[in-house]
């Protein structure tokens, strides 16, 4: 009686065991998707780690999908490389651009690429950067492509850090955010004098090497900046 007990607890538990084993028959996420956030103006949207997003939406795998984002980088390319297989709603978000409404489709397989035009709301152009003793001189104006209901300029300010990787979140506070220039005016309100800005950095460390970029942030529901191209400064030694 005992061994015909001990047989069907063990049988018991062999068949619990196997009822509880799921042999998963998904591929792995090796799926990738790459492309540029190409502005209407020529060339890549410059912006800062993150500042701009792809959203996925895998329409493949549910109705109702959880968003998923692909961070943007400072040139404006952004890639994942660790997706899964399938067919999904992409659209560029939380960038300083005009926004998109109208999602894309698209099946994301091995190596898809794919760029999507924006037109930024603020052009920085003429930017220099010069040297002058300790103290670093930055020049640029704005433009807009589309100054019809531009959303309020909040401020301009420059980006100083010692690596390549600057701008919003990575910079050094004492060359960066102290030098912001306050403006809040609607884009029709502001004069060509506002356009155009000037910003003195005293007391570079001697030295050193530093990349700067300059930002204007806009009111819109991100709070966004457009960028400037990243210029590198060499402070020479005492």
């Amino acid at each position: 009686m005992k061994k015909l007990i001990s047989r069907i607890l063990l049988g018991t538990t062999i068949l619990a065991s196997s009822a509880c084993t799921k042999i998963d028959n998904y591929d792995g996420p090796n799926a990738s998707f790459e492309g540029n956030l190409i502005s209407s103006e020529g060339g890549n949207l410059l912006t800062s780690q993150g500042s701009s997003q792809i959203r996925l939406e895998q329409i493949s795998w549910s109705a109702t999908p959880s968003p998923q984002e692909i961070p943007s980088k400072f040139d404006g390319t952004f890639k994942d490389s660790k997706l899964f297989k399938g067919t999904y709603k992409v659209i560029p978000k939380g960038g300083a651009f005009w926004p998109l409404y109208d999602t894309l489709t698209v099946d994301i397989n091995k190596g898809t690429k794919h760029d999507f035009t924006v037109t930024p709301y603020i052009l920085i152009k003429n930017f220099t950067a010069v040297l002058n003793g300790k103290t670093l001189t930055l020049k640029y104006t704005m433009e807009a492509p589309i100054g019809a209901g531009l959303p309020t300029i909040i401020e301009t300010q420059p980006y100083v850090n010692n690596t390549k990787l600057v701008g919003a979140g990575a910079s050094i506070r004492d060359f960066s955010d102290i030098y912001k220039k306050a403006i809040n005016k609607e884009w029709a309100d502001m004069t060509d004098a506002d356009k155009s800005v000037t910003i003195d950095i005293p007391d570079m460390l001697p030295g050193r090497k530093f990349f700067v970029r300059v930002g204007v942030r806009l009111n819109d529901s991100f709070k966004s900046s457009n960028f400037s191209e990243i210029i590198e400064i060499d402070v020479p030694a005492n």
